[in-house]
């Protein structure tokens, strides 16, 4: 993946690297992001002697550090000197993440332009191990999500760079799927989609499982669309994909889906059970967004 420009805007992002926030409400990704699921397969590696060090393991796992980032105590200033630095985005995973960000939010801008619609940005918020959020406390274990209450996409960067290293979930454009996938949650937000589904949810519990996985496989509509885009944006802020980019998009999106997921735990496959959907489905809907770069056609809730 290559950026049209190499200039990093640090202004949407909020650096927790050193504690912060505050809030409650119901957050979408983490309990729904493209990475939260493999949470489950570590869980259960580590009590059953897979990773060899049980809750010691899994704690030096949330715990990493901050692996391919900035020190804590940088300032905003700091952070964009450094992001801007030659190089940046090739040697450090939060420069080029806040730069995936930025890309998100030009060419969603334009989208909604296009359509006669108001897009509003999302802030980009970096945390260590644990932060307080809109929708509650929460920690790396839930893998990055996208809280709507206030409209934060959360990265723990030194899970990311775990998961890469324990479960080779890895490539420049499968971090830049998973921004994209939790910004589609935004997107829910701001199309009034995310409101309607949780008021469904609470009509109907039974079908909560059925909505949370239409929920997902649009946030994964939604980033195909994104890939697009971006890729044809002709203001000199998109990107340029190769083939390589798509399968690394696909392969992150196959490797989360809930079949594998219960496969790799050890247990039999059960959609009833399923929240996000399965592999294939998971890649399929990517691969539509991705043909298609049209967000009318990720209308997962009418397929």
């Amino acid at each position: 993946m290559e950026f049209d420009n190499d200039r990093v805007d640090v202004g949407g992002v909020d650096d927790r690297r050193g504690g912060g926030g505050a809030g409650r409400g119901v957050a979408l990704g983490g309990g729904g992001g493209v990475v939260a699921l493999i949470i489950t397969v570590i869980v259960v590696l580590l009590n059953n002697g897979g990773g060899g060090g049980g809750s010691d393991a899994l704690n030096q796992i949330i715990q990493g550090g901050q692996v391919t980032g900035g020190e804590p105590s940088e300032t905003t200033s700091q952070l964009s000197a450094r992001c801007n630095s030659e190089g940046a985005l090739d040697k450090y995973t939060d420069c080029r993440l806040i730069k995936v960000y930025d890309v998100v939010n030009t060419t969603w801008s334009d989208e909604f332009d296009r359509r006669g619609m108001t897009y509003r940005a999302p802030h980009l918020a970096f945390f260590n191990g644990a932060t307080s959020t809109g929708c509650g406390q929460a920690s790396a274990q839930v893998g990055p999500f996208y809280c709507p209450a206030d409209e934060r996409i959360y990265l723990d960067l030194g899970f990311l760079t775990e998961l890469e290293q324990q479960f080779g979930i890895k490539g420049q454009f499968a971090e830049a799927y998973i921004v994209a996938h939790e910004a589609g949650h935004h997107l829910q937000k701001l199309q009034g989609i995310e409101p309607q589904v949780r008021a469904q949810q609470e009509r109907n519990p039974k079908q909560a499982n059925a909505l949370s996985v239409r929920m997902e496989l649009q946030a994964d509509c939604y980033a195909g669309v994104w890939s697009k885009l971006a890729d044809d944006e002709t203001n000199g802020n998109g990107i340029a994909l190769t083939s390589a980019d798509v399968d690394e998009a696909l392969r992150a999106a196959a490797a989360v889906g809930d079949d594998r997921i219960q496969k790799a735990a050890g247990r039999s496959v059960d959609p009833e059970s399923w929240t996000h959907g399965s592999a294939a489905q998971r890649a399929a809907w990517f691969k539509r967004g991705l043909a298609s770069g049209d967000i009318d056609r990720c209308d997962t809730f009418a397929a």
